[in-house]
């Protein structure tokens, strides 16, 4: 398929610039992939769609405030940092190279928004943070050597740095909340006028620190949030578990590559970046289980589908046939408990894969053919013209398509027929004007 295949117009309007509030209100387009059946229902509403012994698979990653806005130490020119990964490079120095005075040191992977960089330039942030440029690694990534390291680092980069939004969100205006502090009797009127611009602006990045991200996360790493997960509240969460879903949790940490679009027009043909991910053992246990089981598999987000999709190994099913049977009966049974209306929507597709449990760096890049190995349902946002997640929905809706169409049918005309289906969802979007991208609305697609 051609890039051109997941173009679509969006009016400008419907692109989300802040979370509803309470989260759970969002809009939830439910789309059926057997029926070709669109529903328009509220998130909360999700409630309804799940039953006893689902399992939600949710991305715990935590963003950080990955931009660092500097000056160049010998000329005070404004310099951006933006961290990627931190990484165990150890780079010598050289005689031309000033030096740091570093106790412990931290290296980091970065871009660095100026056309004056060079190695051996020092960039300072405040509050003693400071940086050394040491290498060019590729045209836009650069290697920097913090003169800080571990938990220290960590907390100067939280007073410091700024979340990292995608740029077609743009901080709104806002009023300082009621009861904040601006001394309005101290200093001249400019001072008065600079001082509260400043709190309003701190203000601003604070919230939007506390908004771009899920309820649930956990361990830091991200540059951008599992958007699909901001639907959830605890509230809705609690609810959802004393309704008998099970919630398990993946780690990938999103990176820079998320904001990069895909530059070459046969999408075969496009590199994925890479992303580290983790699932650990037990949580490996408890999933594999459920699918043996026969329990619907439901992924939280793209990033979620990608980590369980690229963990999941083939494996052969070694048991006699008369414990087959006795299984495949039990299934049937748990199955026939439900109600009619839930039996085909809640069935797990049975699979001959494993998650292995493990850490490693992920660059699966999904589109319209790919078969599923472990994934039953999705839950995601409304994404970009052209993006890789696009594309991903896009193969997600085509997955039901290859299983109940014709075998002989081309798997290209199945895959097709899937990608229709979404963008047909889209434009019913745009006419009862959801709320798109990763402050927007959501998309169920079972």
């Amino acid at each position: 398929m051609k890039l051109s295949d997941f173009d679509y117009q969006l009016p400008k309007q419907l692109i989300a610039q802040k979370p509803i509030s309470p989260r759970d209100s969002s809009r939830l387009m439910v789309l059926n992939r057997k029926l070709k059946k669109i529903e328009h229902k509220h998130f909360y509403d999700i409630a309804g769609y799940l039953t006893k012994g689902d399992i939600l698979v949710l991305n715990n990653t935590k963003v950080f405030p990955a931009r660092l806005i500097g000056r160049r130490k010998n000329t005070g020119g404004k310099v951006e940092v933006f961290l990627l990964k931190i990484t165990k490079s150890k780079i010598k120095r050289t005689k031309q190279e000033p030096k740091l005075k570093i106790k412990k040191e931290e290296f980091w992977e970065a871009l660095i928004g100026n056309r004056r960089k060079k190695i051996g330039q020092i960039i300072e942030f405040g509050r003693g943070l400071k940086c050394e440029i040491v290498k060019q690694i590729d045209e836009a990534v650069w290697l920097v050597r913090f003169n800080k390291s571990g938990n220290v680092l960590e907390k100067s980069i939280d007073k410091l740095g700024q979340v990292p939004t995608p740029p077609y969100i743009k901080i709104q205006d806002t009023c300082l909340p009621a009861g904040t502090a601006t001394n309005p009797s101290t200093g001249s009127r400019a001072y008065r006028q600079e001082t509260n611009k400043s709190q309003i602006q701190n203000f601003k990045f604070q919230k939007l620190k506390n908004d771009y991200q899920t309820v649930y996360a956990k361990y830091r790493g991200s540059v951008a949030a599992p958007t699909a997960g901001f639907h959830f509240t605890k509230p809705l969460i609690n609810k959802l578990k004393k309704q008998g879903v099970q919630f398990e949790y993946i780690t990938l940490h999103v990176g820079f590559g998320t904001f990069e679009p895909v530059k070459v027009s046969n999408i075969k043909n496009h590199t994925m970046h890479s992303e580290f991910a983790v699932i650990d053992s037990q949580t490996a246990i408890r999933l594999n289980q459920a699918k043996k089981e026969g329990r619907r598999i439901i992924a939280v987000g793209t990033t979620t589908v990608r980590v369980l999709e690229a963990f999941s190994q083939e494996f052969q099913d070694t048991r006699n046939k008369q414990s087959a049977f006795a299984e495949a009966s039990s299934s049937a049974k748990a199955t026939a408990d439900r109600p009619a209306d839930r039996q085909e929507t809640n069935k797990s597709q049975k699979s001959n894969y494993k998650l292995k449990a493990q850490k490693k760096w992920v660059n699966i890049f999904i589109y319209p053919g790919y078969q599923f190995k472990f994934v039953d349902t999705l839950i995601t946002n409304f994404h970009l013209p052209k993006s890789t997640l696009l594309m991903l929905v896009s193969a997600f809706a085509s997955a039901s398509a290859n299983a109940t169409a014709d075998k002989k049918a081309p798997a290209d005309k199945s895959a097709f027929a899937g990608h229709q289906f979404v963008f047909k969802a889209y434009q019913s979007a745009v006419r009862k004007k959801y709320r798109f991208y990763s402050f927007g609305d959501s998309m169920f697609v079972v």
